[in-house]
């Protein structure tokens, strides 16, 4: 069977999602984990759609969630906290070398061609 240098089958479907893709990296940012509603701003996220994409990512072993309390006014108030795991924090970086590689090659083909590179607006 021939090579096929573009299957790039490191780009994890589980982690490649657009949602779980700014999780993961906002988690990849804070060590000591995210506060549930952190996470939901971070991201641009309703609770419903937060609470799915965190299922999908601990189920595969990637994040783990914390039920707790924290302080606020009037006593205590339920707290979930998100951590990368290890094995999440390791899965997560070898998915952005083969993300990083693949920007390497669709640059190189473009300049093939003789195609400018036109960075999009953010």
């Amino acid at each position: 069977m021939p090579e096929a240098p573009f299957a790039y089958d490191g780009l994890d479907r589980v982690i490649h999602e657009k949602a779980r893709l700014g999780l993961l990296t906002s988690l990849m940012a804070a060590p000591k984990g995210l506060a549930f509603g952190d996470l939901k701003q971070l991201c641009g996220l309703t609770d419903g759609n937060l609470s799915r994409h965190l299922q999908v990512l601990q189920e595969a072993g990637l994040v783990e969630i914390r039920k707790g309390h924290g302080t606020g006014r009037g006593g205590t108030r339920p707290l979930t906290t998100c951590h990368l795991t290890q094995a999440g924090r390791r899965r997560f970086l070898d998915y952005l070398a083969v993300l990083e590689q693949v920007v390497r090659d669709a640059a190189k083909a473009a300049e093939t061609a003789n195609l400018p590179l036109v960075a999009r607006p953010a």
